[in-house]
């Protein structure tokens, strides 16, 4: 069965290695014939949340930015998969700002189910991504019914396109074929 599938790649780096990860995660997917929509953050504008939670109440935030229509895409997907690069062991402010006014999906009548995280960084430990992952769980466990299906690290990639011919590209694409 066709899933719709949303990648949020999270990195300011035209193909940075987390976004290259990301390509070939949605490549799989889409190979596999979901519904692939593709979103990077780099040029887009995502204000800071005001902690107002107007959103509790009309499941809409009140600021207006590109994050809005993000979040209705994320609401409306079946599978949704973030890709952030790793700075000082946690996942990019970027990312985490999303996560944070997604808060209107909280109240809301949301289809997804299933996340995937992608992480890459210059570290070299399989426990770089830890304290990123720890904190995707973290925003998952507000969720009904929805799980961490899968993770993948990047590690050893520091400057953009190091990832080019890593084995965990096939990896990513893999994941993303089996979604």
């Amino acid at each position: 069965m066709s899933k719709n599938v949303t990648v949020i790649s999270s990195t300011l780096r035209k193909n940075g290695n987390s976004e290259l990860l990301a390509q070939e995660f949605a490549k799989g997917a889409k190979d596999a014939g979901n519904k692939v929509e593709f979103i990077s953050l780099r040029d887009k504008e995502i204000k800071f949340c005001k902690g107002c939670l107007t959103c509790i109440k009309t499941n809409k935030c009140i600021i207006e930015d590109d994050s809005n229509a993000i979040i209705e895409k994320m609401k409306n997907s079946d599978v949704i998969v973030f890709a952030t690069p790793i700075y000082y062991y946690e996942m990019s402010g970027q990312l985490k700002t999303l996560l944070d006014r997604g808060n209107p999906l909280y109240t809301s009548n949301y289809k997804f189910r299933d996340i995937y995280f992608l992480a890459t960084s210059a570290d070299t430990s399989q426990n770089a991504a830890d304290i990123a992952t720890s904190g995707i769980k973290g925003w998952i466990s507000c969720f009904n019914n929805v799980q961490l299906k899968g993770t993948l690290l990047g590690a050893g990639v520091e400057n953009a396109g190091d990832i080019i011919n890593n084995p965990v590209l096939k990896k990513a694409y893999e994941m993303g074929k089996n979604v």
